[in-house]
């Protein structure tokens, strides 16, 4: 998921995904040899930042110039960067295959390096080391594990008197007893088109994998497709959530920064969307409490599940003009004082066992369900190519908008995942 890695995330999807420069440009930094300057590219704005002071004070002389961006505009930029060799010496990447910047499609042209001799990569997830390896090596950092549901703004829920859903039924009545008070459910920020999936992943991982987990290995043996699954069912739930007013209006018009200041300040209740909003809802309003639980699909609790999986990591450039900083970089995020900063800040879990890392409880369900195995990954994960991805992306935008309709988009995800890689 471009998040996330629905990743990107979940990645967002990663999921995901954030505006705003922060400093020099990927440009700028060191020449190799002696240098002390590391040059960062992120997605991880209101996490990353504390991570970069953090590994400074550690390696003392050492200076990270680093920037962070959306995911639309980072990965327009990282590949064009990584073609011309002006790119970073640490970059995020995605998990697995799902976008422009995931692990599958970089690692192919040879445009990271091989991080599988790096202490932490014998000790990762099967689950996260999958997404983590092309043709066997492992090639993303991934310190963290991401899930996507609805974000819920306590202390408007309070002052509306109503309390986070858990039936499909329920859900609806929700949202129209939310609309009523004149606070909307959900704000939806789908001008960032990255945004479109979330809520789709949301329902898919209840709809089509509560009853049939081998769905993605039929899609790849060619016995199933988009268009004939529960897919459509999960496409009608999220139309039928936009004619029932669970959004603020003119979700089009309204960008992912934008949505995030809604549900922080109680303009709605809350937000569908990573986990790793919380750290930026938490920054537009200090004193408020923010929770996810999962979105429900069905009328049946525990059929419920949620999509889980890795987030997006950090790859070294194989072209690193400071290599050996590079890999200290990477090696602190994936220490237990790196890796347990790095999720504090976003609100998320750690990707590695055994880091003494506390749940906050904004995560309390997220952990339980993460627990009981009922999660699923972000879907793009498993998908052949990136442009699967991105044709769903520019089609929920033009469903929202009139232009398609949800059998149309599907069958163009069908042509595009039959295309293979």
């Amino acid at each position: 998921m471009k998040t996330p890695t629905v990743p990107a995330l979940v990645a967002a999807l990663t999921a995901v995904a954030l505006l705003a420069a922060c400093s020099g440009g990927t440009k700028a930094g060191g020449s190799g040899g002696g240098s002390k300057t590391l040059t960062l590219a992120s997605v991880d704005q209101g996490s990353v930042e504390a991570v970069v002071k953090a590994f400074e004070k550690a390696n003392p002389g050492v200076k990270v110039r680093y920037t962070t961006s959306g995911a639309d505009q980072y990965q327009q930029q990282i590949r064009t960067q990584l073609s011309s060799g002006t790119a970073p010496d640490v970059m995020s990447v995605w998990p697995g295959n799902g976008n422009p910047s995931a692990t599958y499609i970089l690692a192919k042209p040879g445009y990271l390096r091989d991080l599988s001799d790096q202490p932490w990569a014998a000790r990762m997830p099967e689950a996260i080391k999958t997404v983590a390896q092309y043709q066997g090596k492992t090639y993303n950092a991934i310190f963290g594990q991401n899930g996507i549901g609805a974000v819920y703004n306590q202390q408007a829920m309070v002052k509306a008197g109503l309390t986070p859903p858990d039936t499909w039924t329920k859900l609806l009545a929700f949202c129209k007893a939310a609309k009523a008070k004149g606070t909307p459910a959900f704000a939806l920020g789908i001008q960032d088109n990255w945004v479109t999936q979330l809520v789709l992943y949301a329902f898919v991982a209840t709809t089509v994998y509560s009853h049939d987990r081998d769905f993605d290995k039929k899609m790849q043996a060619g016995q199933a497709t988009f268009a004939t699954s529960p897919w459509t069912t999960a496409l009608d739930k999220y139309l039928t959530m936009e004619k029932t007013g669970c959004f603020q209006k003119n979700p089009l018009g309204t960008n992912y920064e934008a949505s995030q200041q809604l549900a922080a300040t109680g303009k709605t209740l809350g937000i569908v969307q990573g986990n790793w909003v919380i750290a930026l809802l938490k920054q537009k309003n200090p004193k408020a409490t923010f929770t996810l639980k999962a979105l429900p699909a069905t009328d049946t609790p525990s059929e419920t599940l949620i999509p889980a999986a890795a987030g997006a990591g950090y790859g070294v450039n194989a072209k690193a003009k400071n290599p050996e900083l590079a890999l200290k970089f990477v090696n602190f995020v994936m220490s237990p004082q790196g890796m347990n900063l790095f999720v504090k800040q976003q609100g998320g879990l750690p990707s590695l066992p055994d880091t003494g890392f506390g749940v906050d409880p904004s995560l309390t369900e997220l952990s339980k369900f993460i627990r009981s195995n009922r999660t699923v990954s972000f879907m793009d994960q498993r998908w052949p190519n990136a442009k699967v991805q991105q044709t769903m992306l520019s089609g929920l935008q033009e469903i929202f908008s009139g232009q398609s309709t949800p059998q149309k988009l599907l069958k163009e995800m069908d042509t595009d995942y039959k295309a293979g890689s």
